[in-house]
């Protein structure tokens, strides 16, 4: 598979923001506990696809239905590799009411694929190949546009709060929010 260097950068360039020392001393509240679960949750992870380190974590319960919903499990438990920007439970709590609900109906399953895939980059990226770069290709199609001013990270403006997640089939990177795309 080959992976594009600016792809490479994008998630490279969360994962070491994310790790930076410059968040405020309350950002580790409530928003970076299940974050933290998540890494606790993934430091055997190698062993373990994208989709079982997730629910380990405990805090993708939302994405984990969703993926299920939108018959996406087979293929992020495959060979990948993946980069995934995992928005947790209170990401998808974010949403206006009723957000979630519609989308798992039956009759948007496109719809909550193109969502799901919106937050999918292929290729494993990690914190240790950071390159500075505006954007990167999804595998839904469509660019996610990368912030990395201000001393973190922010992908579509929803903040990387914790990076480089490993899993047997790629990576994942928590998110505060859900990202749409256009």
């Amino acid at each position: 598979m080959r992976i594009d260097l600016p792809l490479l950068a994008v998630v490279s360039l969360f994962a070491f923001a994310a790790c930076a020392p410059t968040a405020a001393p309350d950002a580790k509240a409530a928003g970076d506990a299940p974050a933290d679960a998540a890494a606790d949750a993934a430091t055997p992870a190698a062993s373990s696809d994208i989709l079982q380190t997730a629910d380990a974590a405990g805090s993708f319960k939302t994405l984990l239905a969703a993926i299920d919903a939108a018959e996406l499990k087979s293929t992020l438990q495959g060979d990948g590799p993946f980069t995934v920007f995992a928005p947790t439970d209170e990401a998808f709590a974010k949403l206006p009411p009723g957000t979630v609900d519609d989308l798992l109906k039956p009759e948007n399953k496109e719809k909550l694929r193109a969502v799901l895939t919106y937050h999918v980059v292929p290729g494993k990226v990690m914190a240790a190949d950071v390159v500075k770069v505006p954007s990167a290709k999804t595998v839904q199609g469509q660019e996610l546009k990368v912030d990395a001013s201000g001393g973190g990270v922010k992908i579509d403006g929803a903040t990387v709060t914790k990076a480089d997640i490993e899993a047997s089939n790629g990576v994942i990177h928590v998110i505060d929010a859900v990202v749409l795309p256009k």
